[in-house]
């Protein structure tokens, strides 16, 4: 039972913290679980959409996808009614409307002391940002870009500079989801404005514990054969994720290789890419190479258990948060220099590699290292021991840090943790 204001055995009552989010995520649900468990946040998050609990198509993959992980279970949640809605979440759709009455009214009647902002541009997270503000509600910020994530003209730049002077007087502390996101707050915000590391993590006991189970229940439709080594791709083909250029990177790895020691390469997904990636597979003959096509939330563990090295050669690659679930499940990977996760989970040489983006020959040694035997148990281990650290526990403390400081209240630190804080003086630790 969370303590009140009137509990006398408890320090401080529970911050009311509203969220706001486009629609139902599948990677962020087991957080707010844990987030509406904790005794010292009372949780309501206000969705923009309901599109993803039922069954939509999904442009990156090309296909139509039903999750099949709860994704509202757990915490309370409002969906929000809309003037527009869309199943692709864009700037100007879906639009939705209510969170100054919402947030106004808060919980049993009492307004929110926080309102917690995933992104800011689009038309939803602009009006939830001007409503709390407007109510006098501190606002926290957490977005996914980094500096080199595209390329922009001069005038676009000059525009965004612009935007973010407004913007930063509206925001009384941003969420880093870490080291790249950190320098892009840095950049646009100043140095010492107030960031607090709530980093991007998925839930890596659910991927610990059910790795051993899905290992013999792993689809036997991949038809793989026993004793070769396999290299994961599992993402969205769309162009952006290259995972053409993993493709050819396998080609010239295999070009001198013995028939019976070439790997498997298994590729996971669908998408915009697809055509043309069998296509290239029959023109050159590569027997040992499979198309998987779209797997559910479910049925990762038990891929990520047939595999023996992950590969995400993505540009402008905001986080990859695929990244962190093939390491959780004891995986070597092989990341380019453009996938924003890189800098904090990837360590050259001990749990993977990152290699430049667009370089072939640098992907085909990378994976030509990994493969030698014995190298990718051990750097899977590393992989395992390293996102450890990296998990929901540091989410926790950072929110908390976060909210002590924008609220002047007292939150509890997690047992299990501490408050980090990212280039700035307002909690303990920097990235």
């Amino acid at each position: 039972m969370k303590p009140t204001d009137s509990n006398p055995g408890g320090s401080s009552r529970p911050i009311r913290l509203a969220y706001v989010v486009s629609h139902p995520i599948q990677y962020q649900a087991p957080l707010l679980r844990e987030l509406a468990a904790d005794p010292s946040i009372d949780l309501c998050v206000f969705f923009c959409s309901d599109f993803s609990i039922r069954a939509y198509r999904d442009s990156g993959f090309g296909a139509e996808v039903r999750w099949d992980v709860p994704l509202t279970e757990g915490y309370r949640s409002v969906v929000l009614p809309r003037w527009r809605e869309t199943t692709s979440p864009r700037t100007f759709a879906p639009i939705a409307r209510g969170f100054l009455r919402h947030f106004a009214r808060g919980l049993n009647g009492q307004r929110f002391d926080a309102v917690w902002v995933h992104g800011y541009s689009t038309v939803n997270s602009l009006h939830a940002i001007l409503a709390a503000r407007t109510l006098g509600i501190p606002v926290l910020l957490r977005a996914e870009p980094w500096l080199a994530d595209r390329p922009r003209s001069a005038w676009r730049l000059a525009l965004k500079r612009l935007f973010f002077t407004g913007l930063r007087s509206l925001i009384s502390a941003v969420l880093p989801i870490g080291t790249r996101n950190a320098e892009y707050w840095s950049y646009y915000f100043g140095a010492r404005f107030p960031a607090f590391l709530v980093p991007y993590a998925v839930d890596n006991d659910r991927f610990a514990a059910q790795i051993a189970q899905q290992y013999l229940a792993a689809p036997e439709s991949l038809d793989l054969e026993p004793g070769r080594p396999v290299i994961l791709f599992a993402s969205k083909l769309q162009e952006r994720k290259h995972c053409d250029d993993l493709l050819e990177a396998y080609l010239l790895l295999t070009a001198d290789m013995p028939a019976d020691q070439q790997p498997h390469l298994l590729i996971v997904g669908d998408g915009e890419q697809m055509p043309m990636l069998r296509a290239r597979v029959a023109a050159v003959n590569a027997p040992l190479v499979r198309f998987a096509g779209f797997r559910n939330q479910t049925e990762l563990p038990g891929i990520f258990a047939l595999s023996t090295v992950f590969v995400l050669p993505s540009r402008h690659e905001p986080w990859g948060l695929i990244v962190n679930e093939a390491m959780a499940c004891g995986l070597p990977v092989i990341v380019s220099d453009e996938v924003g996760c890189a800098v904090d989970l990837v360590q050259n040489g001990a749990n993977g590699f990152i290699v430049p983006a667009r370089d072939i020959a640098a992907l085909a040694e990378a994976l030509r290292s990994v493969l030698l035997p014995g190298v990718a148990q051990r750097r899977g281990e590393c992989s395992r021991q390293r996102i450890a650290k990296w998990s929901f526990a540091e989410d926790r403390n950072g929110l908390k840090a976060a909210l002590s400081f924008v609220t002047r209240l007292p939150v509890a630190a997690a047992q299990d943790g501490i408050l980090p804080a990212v280039r700035n003086d307002h909690a303990s630790r920097a990235l």
